[in-house]
């Protein structure tokens, strides 16, 4: 029996940065792809588009110029420390965990510079931990803010792509929606779905889902980088771990709709082992954007260390549930309140130090590569984007004195949730741990160590002071909300990215790459991220995707 001649060397299903990464080292090594997408070209890029660009290295230059010591051997340690790997569906996961430390702290950077990568000179702090040494958390600063943020690192892998268009080695199909893998003589080598309606939505905006026509194609290899699961509600709860309480009855979305984790569902129809989907990364300092592109859109906080965190009731969080130390801990405490949001207290002199919004189009200087557009960030009393919600924002409360502020946050949930006199007392009482250098209030301490590192010194962490100082003011509430992002778990693979079966053997013909892949193994961060670690993993599992199926197919 003869089959249908192979349209191309190697399939690749979503053409997000774990996508763009595996087709760019297959046109390089001279392999013919076809890039599969369900949405529009101009969504090219996905997700990564739409981050910080933050990127997780270890001993840069960059590090090393901020005073800080940083080495392969602590950030394993930190790595771990946070994973918890406690499975065993995670023995592939551990070991691309090693083998991605090992990349972040060798050759990663130099291969991004090579590409034309560059980062913006201050390292970010971001999961702090708070607990023992090998513990959750980054010891250092570890966050490489992308020049360019998302944009920026997504454009030097889309040029490689589109100069493989050029070469004729890559052709596009955008619109093409994979509904199931198939298989001839024991390898899946045909890829079937739903062509829909052309679409020239802006990007992110919701696509027409109307169904046009259908397709069979057919390779020797087949890449899945389709993405996760944060823009579909219903399978986050679905997947909800019980660890973490009962799902939020309101959620606000990271990513846009399309992002709906339906292809790992057809990948393991096809016979490969999806694992670990109980867990996942949220985030607890969403904000409704008051300029939505997608729906349910939220922007994440990406706070220093200063504001007060009070749950709905108005409880300050427990130690060392800070701004920006915790994310799942965090998490799982406020779905024990029985409440679905929390508040961040402070004031005008610590939103303008220490608020920076997640994403690119929240970043104009950083995405646009500015220069004076940085400057005039770090003079203003409050950052353009910022400003931007402090007026327009739902979440938002800015008072002059206290008993209007609890008045507006009452207001906001529709409760009166919050009690003037109580919140009064927990301020004032932390206020009075200001007039020495020492203190028993482990959040000021925390806020102290931070000013000892440079970098938080000089633009993320604003000095000690008192909240009810007027010269501090106005006094400012924002209500966090539930955000949803990344999967951490998904189709297991082994360190050639193969789709692993349930018995653990590969599934001939079928890699897996970026978030579909739980960025690498089927979840190489374990329970918990390090922050900067799910951009890099799509380049890392996209790369290793890439160069292992060209040699498969060669």
């Amino acid at each position: 029996m003869s089959h249908a001649p192979y349209d191309a060397d190697v399939i690749v299903i979503g053409a997000g940065l774990a996508g763009l990464a595996a087709t760019a080292e297959l046109a390089d090594a001279g392999r013919s792809v076809l890039l599969l997408d369900q949405e529009p070209e101009q969504s090219i890029g996905g997700q990564a588009h739409w981050s910080f660009g933050g990127l997780f290295l270890v001993d840069s230059p960059e590090q090393r110029r901020m005073r800080i010591r940083d080495s392969h051997a602590l950030a394993l340690q930190d790595w771990f420390g946070t994973a918890g790997f406690d499975r065993p569906e995670d023995a592939w996961a551990r070991r691309w965990a090693e083998a991605y430390v090992h990349f972040a702290a060798g050759e990663k950077r130099a291969w991004l510079h090579g590409l034309g990568v560059r980062f913006f000179p201050v390292v970010g702090w971001a999961e702090r931990g708070g607990y023992e040494a090998t513990g959750h958390g980054n010891s250092v600063p570890r966050f490489h803010i992308t020049w360019g943020t998302g944009p920026g690192l997504v454009a030097p892998f889309e040029r490689r792509v589109r100069e493989g268009v050029a070469r004729g080695l890559v052709r596009f199909r955008f619109r093409h929606r994979v509904t199931g893998l198939a298989r001839t003589a024991g390898a899946v080598d045909t890829v079937t779905g739903e062509v829909l309606a052309r679409s020239d939505v802006p990007r992110g905006t919701a696509s027409d889902r109307r169904v046009t026509g259908s397709f069979s194609l057919r390779a020797q290899a087949v890449i899945v980088t389709s993405g996760g699961i944060g823009g579909n509600h219903d399978l986050v709860r679905a997947q909800w771990p019980e660890r973490l309480g009962t799902p939020p009855a309101r959620l606000l979305s990271g990513v846009p709709a399309h992002v709906d984790g339906l292809m790992l569902g057809v990948a393991e129809a096809a016979g490969a082992h999806h694992v670990n989907r109980d867990r996942m990364w949220h985030y607890t300092e969403g904000i409704e954007n008051w300029n939505p592109i997608w729906a349910r859109h939220g922007i994440r906080i990406l706070p220093g260390p200063s504001s007060l965190w009070l749950d709905a009731t108005g409880r300050r969080l427990p130690v060392p549930l800070f701004p920006g130390f915790d994310t799942l801990g965090t998490l799982e405490h406020i779905m024990r309140t029985g409440h679905d949001h929390t508040w961040f207290v402070l004031d005008q002199k610590i939103i303008g130090k220490e608020f920076a919004l997640s994403g690119s189009e929240q970043n104009p200087d950083l995405t646009g590569k500015s220069v004076r557009g940085v400057l005039d960030r770090a003079r203003a009393d409050v950052p353009g984007p910022v400003r931007a919600f402090m007026d327009k924002g739902a979440d938002f409360v800015v008072e002059k004195d206290l008993a209007a502020l609890v008045r507006g946050m009452n207001r906001i949930t529709g409760k009166d949730l919050i009690d003037e006199a109580a919140l009064c007392r927990e301020i004032t009482a932390r206020d009075r741990e200001i007039a020495n250098p020492f203190t028993k209030d482990l959040q000021i301490t925390a806020i102290r160590g931070a000013r000892r590192y440079l970098g938080d010194r000089l633009i993320r962490t604003a000095a000690p002071h008192r909240l009810l100082d007027p010269e501090a003011g106005p006094l400012i509430a924002v209500r966090l909300n539930i955000l949803t992002r990344k999967s951490l778990g998904g189709l297991r693979t082994d360190l050639s990215s193969r789709v692993l079966t349930p018995e653990g053997e590969p599934l001939p013909g079928v890699y897996a790459a970026g978030e579909a892949a739980g960025f690498g193994g089927g979840g190489v961060h374990g329970y918990r991220s390090l922050e900067g670690t799910f951009l890099g993993g799509c380049l890392f599992s996209g790369r290793t995707a890439g160069r292992a199926a060209a040699k498969a197919v060669g």
